[in-house]
């Protein structure tokens, strides 16, 4: 890539010169605005080609300015492949099948760890080398999160860095239109009655005021908290596990679902439900928008995160035209309430904790601990010393000890893209143009690394405590994925989606559920509870 080495010549050149002129001190990697790509140059080593994958929504430009200043710093070539993530899974198995490898792995699902590992795509990572070259990243698991360290590993080798997300607490939040609820003088309900009168008002007694009846109490997404109410998850995208008496459940097999699809067939037959609720709420672009609750077509869902509901003035943050001044303001809202206020200036919404069942359980679903891991290619370990310098990249892109260079590496150069507020180093600022920019942190290569399971203090997360989100959480009790479950899995999921559907919309007689359970057995899910059980009597003791 010729552009590409007479950059790295250039910049190299530049160094020299400036040192020489200005008697810079070349030795300090803190990064600032008036040093911002006068890294420092290793010497005496191969300057290696490292392809490297991360999270994505946006492309990341080749002369991005964070990806040079870490090429320069580690005198390394980063060719980051630009893999949408809303369609990682796909774009990245087409390179695969090309017969590319990336040398940092990002595997997205955790699941898919044993299957590209048995594909023969991964190498193996010694434990002394991995926590010899990436010292800070593995202190933070270790301390952090004691009970994923080994979840990488398959046969008694690494061949996968847990990804544990410390915000995944937080469970998904249950969001009503609360303009809807004030107009119907309703409460935010607490229970599956209280529910089911709150829908049938938001079909039927037409909130939004235009005097057609074009609204709908929910869509798929809010089904999961019905579910929740008797126990279990049914959609996600993957399996949802469950534990019951000792043993592994597989959620949608559990007869207590046959009582949930009553209800919801119910409310289906009777115009509840909204009748699209088969193709999903999000209707493309950003995947955790809801169309369906932002163009005002349901009073109720349960997608997305937290922090995608932010409401203008939920909690206070700092001013961002003069951040060390302290100054504090509201904050704006993001995201789904941005485009719901958009539509609709009057529309606000409300929080509500998942509604009980007839037996008092109740959950939404959570988004798993362990989000995904960070592997390395198996090309990566033919040439001698790369695998340490990707593993020291990684620490240092990650899990830097030294605050301002941490956040250098995650929100770009201090001073021109972010800035401490006030004098404690406890709070960041995006400063303008960037802070309205969407994933601007791609556009300038920063956020090259993986989530840390760093306790989180912002004020985001804390007002995200004061909601109680980190109570009534179901999470997938099945962490890793087994050999059937690779093999089985896809179907299984297939087989369990058009089941419920057709049970929802009243094509299949609730009768059939048994035999639903039957056929879902028989068509590989035996064989994928009973790994399932296999690892969690070995990991829990039992």
């Amino acid at each position: 890539m010729e552009t590409k080495e007479l950059r790295h010549i250039t910049a190299l050149i530049a160094v020299v010169l400036l040192s020489i002129v200005c008697g810079c001190d070349m030795r300090s990697g803190q990064l600032s605005h008036t040093e911002e790509l006068r890294a420092p140059v290793s010497s005496g080593i191969p300057r290696y080609n490292i392809s490297w994958t991360m999270h994505q929504n946006l492309p990341v430009p080749e002369d991005a300015e964070m990806v040079r200043y870490v090429e320069e710093k580690f005198n390394v070539d980063l060719d980051v492949w630009n893999l949408e993530n809303n369609r990682y899974e796909a774009l990245l198995d087409m390179k695969l099948a090309q017969g590319a490898i990336p040398d940092l792995f990002r595997i997205r699902q955790p699941q898919d760890l044993l299957k590209y590992q048995r594909q023969g795509l991964l190498a193996e990572i010694p434990e002394e080398l991995l926590e010899k070259n990436a010292p800070n990243l593995m202190k933070a698991i270790r301390e952090n999160a004691p009970a994923y360290q080994g979840y990488g590993k398959i046969d008694g080798k690494y061949y996968g860095i847990p990804i544990v997300n410390p915000t995944n607490i937080y469970r998904i939040p249950v969001v009503y239109r609360k303009d809807w609820l004030d107009k119907l003088n309703l409460p935010v309900p607490q229970t599956l009655a209280e529910f089911e009168k709150v829908i049938y008002a938001f079909t039927n007694e037409d909130p939004d005021g235009n005097g057609v009846k074009d609204t709908y109490g929910l869509s798929i997404e809010g089904m999961n908290i019905v579910f929740g109410a008797f126990g279990q998850i049914v959609f996600a995208d993957q399996l949802y596990f469950g534990e019951n008496n000792g043993s592994m459940v597989i959620g949608a097999s559990e007869p207590e679902m046959k009582k949930a699809l009553q209800y919801l067939r119910k409310w289906y037959a009777d115009g509840v439900i909204d009748p699209e609720f088969i193709t999903g709420e999000n209707k493309g672009g950003y995947k955790h928008l809801s169309h369906a609750f932002i163009n005002g077509r349901i009073g109720m869902t349960s997608m997305g995160n937290y922090y995608h509901w932010i409401q203008n003035g939920d909690y206070l943050t700092y001013e961002q035209n003069d951040p060390t001044n302290g100054k504090e303001i509201p904050v704006e809202a993001a995201f789904n309430v941005k485009e719901l206020t958009a539509k609709n200036q009057q529309a606000r919404i409300v929080f509500g904790q998942p509604f009980s069942g007839p037996d008092g359980k109740r959950g939404s679903k959570a988004y798993d601990m362990l989000m995904s891991f960070t592997a390395i290619g198996a090309n990566a370990v033919k040439e001698p010393g790369k695998l340490e310098t990707i593993l020291q990249i990684l620490d240092y892109v990650s899990a830097n000890p030294d605050l301002d260079e941490y956040n250098a590496m995650k929100y770009g150069i201090k001073k021109k893209h972010w800035e401490w507020a006030g004098n404690s180093k406890e709070d960041v600022i995006v400063l303008p143009p960037y802070d309205k920019m969407f994933s601007y942190q791609n556009t300038i290569g920063a956020n090259l690394g993986m989530t840390v399971p760093l306790m989180p203090t912002e004020r985001r997360e804390q007002w995200a405590s004061t909601l109680g989100l980190d109570k009534d959480g179901i999470y997938n009790a099945l962490a890793i994925a087994t050999p059937s479950l690779i093999k089985n899995g896809p179907e299984l999921m297939k087989l369990k989606n058009k089941a419920y559907i057709s049970f929802i919309t009243g094509e299949k007689p609730l009768e059939d559920f048994d035999a639903f359970v039957q056929a879902f057995m028989t068509a590989g899910g035996t064989q994928v509870l009973q790994e399932a059980n296999d690892w969690y009597h070995q990991h829990s003791g039992t």
